[in-house]
């Protein structure tokens, strides 16, 4: 089962920097589903797994808000 962060109603940078602190206790392998409704955060959640060698499974918009999933 997938952990969830809720980052509803933060601006970005605010859930990178959360997924980034999170990412610290994730064991390789895992599954992190983030819930995000910036504007920029496709973008930025992609950018951010490219840099950190993690896989965006998905990110999709889900009217109103998006939900990426990342692989560890």
């Amino acid at each position: 089962m997938a952990e969830v962060l809720n980052c509803r109603g933060m601006k970005c940078p605010q859930p990178v920097l959360k997924i980034s602190i999170l990412a610290n206790k994730i064991s390789a392998g895992s599954t992190l589903e983030v819930h995000a409704d910036c504007s920029s955060f496709p973008k930025d959640v992609d950018g951010w797994c490219k840099k950190t060698g993690k896989v965006l499974v998905s990110c999709v918009d889900q009217g109103g808000y998006h939900v990426a999933k990342i692989q560890f």
